[in-house]
């Protein structure tokens, strides 16, 4: 029997999503791998096991995984699924590695070569690897229908005989990846749509949306990027400016999104509680950074909270909420990623330890813990 591949039910609460599509199936058959997909791992993202089977897998049980080469996942692995691994197992999936010592210290004592795909560099080769960007692109996306959802008014301005609907005013805080998907979402359905970031190449992006940049635009503003393309810390001066003119702002929206969430560490608080207390009666807060503390003040982990009049919409995993389209996305990453490792001629996964996406990404191999940012050293480093 050849490499054999795993493709994992999820077992963690509210996690929609899985690893594997018909398509990346099909394709790894082609890469001379034997597929098994744990009855139901796509039931939720509208991937019934029949289509998998036609595309060449197996249909197995969680037991199946203990003769897997590889295991695909959309979640970090459990403790007891860990222990039906077999030692040497290549293991990917999301790893939310920072703050989980135990977890990657669990993987290496079972002897996995564990890859977090969150680490993918950010380069030309890895673009299609990149996980963080496909699944924020959705995230951006459902955080605008999640609110409308929530709205009970109508998001663009309508003319009728019986009178004039206003536009709904949308506000979105930080033009990245998430961001940049919430406003041309937002301006898709008609929505007067505003946005703010701290990076000033931010405010052309934002314009070719057809959103209004908010921010206090100084000289300090004008040099508060780096030559890499990344924000400097501004000053305290600055920001308290900044927050006047956001908080000023805030009160005359009808809809705020925020989406300040960075790998690691705990979010940022964009909104507070005086803020959402100054919006209009019905207004709507999303907040995408939850899972990190929120950049919302009030905010709770999947719930629609009422915080000073205001619904904040606070959905972890919002990405899984439009299943079908992020596991499509999630699945072609890992693929692509897995494909850098095979070797064509004997049909095995090979990891090169000289690799930089394997650098980048790789947590424990050998037994060890061997990324540097998690208490490890890479294998062959001095």
């Amino acid at each position: 029997m050849g490499t054999i591949v795993f493709v994992a039910r999820e077992a963690a609460d509210l996690e929609t999503r899985v690893s594997a599509s018909p398509e990346t199936v099909k394709k790894m058959k082609g890469l001379g791998f034997d597929v098994i997909v744990e009855a139901g791992a796509g039931g939720l993202s509208r991937i019934p096991d029949g289509e998998f089977e036609a595309a060449g897998a197996r249909i197995g049980t969680a037991a199946d995984a203990a003769s897997a080469d590889v295991v695909l996942k959309v979640r970090r692995p459990a403790a007891a699924e860990i222990a039906g691994y077999k030692s040497g197992a290549v293991v990917i999936a999301i790893m939310d590695p920072y703050g989980n010592d135990e977890a990657i210290a669990g993987m290496a004592s079972a002897g996995l070569s564990a890859f977090a795909m969150e680490l993918m560099p950010r380069i030309t080769r890895a673009q299609s690897m990149d996980v963080l960007s496909s699944q924020a692109n959705l995230a951006g996306y459902q955080a605008v229908i999640e609110a409308a959802a929530v709205y009970d008014r109508a998001m663009p301005m309508m003319m009728t005989a019986a009178g004039t609907v206003p536009a709904a005013k949308v506000f979105v805080m930080g033009a990245g990846v998430a961001g940049l998907q919430a406003i041309a979402t937002a301006r898709r359905l008609g929505a007067a749509v505003s946005a703010t970031d701290v990076r000033p190449a931010a405010k052309e992006q934002v314009a070719s949306l057809g959103a209004k940049f908010i921010a206090v635009e100084d000289d300090e503003f004008k040099a508060a990027e780096t030559a890499g393309g990344y924000a400097k810390e501004m000053s305290k001066d600055y920001q308290a400016k900044q927050a006047a003119l956001v908080a000023e702002h805030i009160a005359k929206q009808d809809i705020v999104i925020t989406t300040a969430l960075i790998p690691g560490r705990p979010a940022p608080r964009l909104v507070t509680r005086e803020m959402l207390k100054a919006m209009k009666p019905g207004a709507i807060a999303v907040d995408l950074a939850v899972e990190r503390g929120g950049n919302i003040e009030g905010a709770l982990a999947d719930q629609v909270a009422e915080v000073e009049g205001v619904k904040v919409i606070g959905y972890a995993n919002m990405a899984g909420r439009v299943a079908a389209s992020a596991s499509a996305l999630y699945a072609k990453n890992l693929l692509t990623f897995l494909e850098t490792m095979v070797n064509k001629d004997t049909k095995t996964v090979v990891i090169n330890l000289d690799d930089e996406l394997i650098k980048a990404t790789m947590l424990t191999y050998a037994g060890d813990v061997v990324h540097p940012a998690f208490g490890g050293a890479k294998k062959g480093d001095n």
